[in-house]
């Protein structure tokens, strides 16, 4: 999978190309890019905000600039856009399982008060939110979607980690411990102590933590 962050702040998507990500990408398995939306600025001091019509507080992102920034990416038939938006539908694990399966994704991240509406009107990007509270741009939110979609990419993690991890089957994680037995006078539940770990159910666990 190919994808391509168009964003004020490219740097701060340096983090996520690390532990499993950075693996992914070294694989060949994950391309992550950034498009530094400024760079398609016309003003000579590199702008890329104006004040919006009609009065109100903040500064609007540019439609122009985004537009450029965005046909500058090479795209094709399958390619899936995407703009981080506290007006988008809610993120689910669902919509992340089917995001996994797109071959190119493209990333608008917005900030200041958001972007022009007409640019939004012109490429028609799927509009999504991770969650119903306000952040300062859109750059923390495709974080979250590219990692969350990564763990469901073939060869990214260990199939059986996908499986087991939260939400799987609908279902929620379970505590769990390693060693040492006993840590401040807290003790592993002993019936985790009787049998191998790969000897018990991801069911099994839960009942055991739901009855100790």
């Amino acid at each position: 999978m190919r994808i391509d962050i168009l964003t004020l702040f490219p740097n701060m998507f340096e983090p996520i190309k690390t532990s499993i990500i950075g693996r992914a990408s070294e694989k060949g398995i994950l391309e992550v890019n950034t498009i530094n939306i400024r760079d398609f600025s016309k003003d000579k001091h590199k702008k890329v905000d104006d004040t919006p019509y009609g009065g109100g507080a903040g500064m609007l992102i540019k439609a122009d600039v985004v537009y450029d920034s965005y046909v500058s990416i090479p795209r094709t038939t399958t390619t899936k856009t995407i703009f981080l938006s506290p007006q988008g539908k809610v993120l689910t694990q669902e919509r992340v399982k089917e995001l996994s399966k797109e071959e190119h994704l493209v990333l608008l991240c917005g900030h200041y008060e958001g972007i022009d509406q007409r640019v939004i009107d012109e490429i028609e990007p799927e509009e999504i939110s991770i969650g119903d509270y306000v952040l300062t741009g859109g750059e923390l939110p495709a974080m979250v979607l590219i990692d969350a979609i990564s763990r469901h990419i073939k060869g990214v993690i260990h199939e059986e980690s996908a499986n087991e991890e939260s939400f799987a089957n609908n279902l929620l994680e379970y505590p769990q411990y390693t060693r040492s037995e006993t840590f401040l006078n807290r003790k592993v539940p002993e019936v985790l102590l009787s049998r191998k770990p790969w000897e018990y159910t991801k069911l099994e666990k839960r009942e055991i933590y739901r009855n100790n």
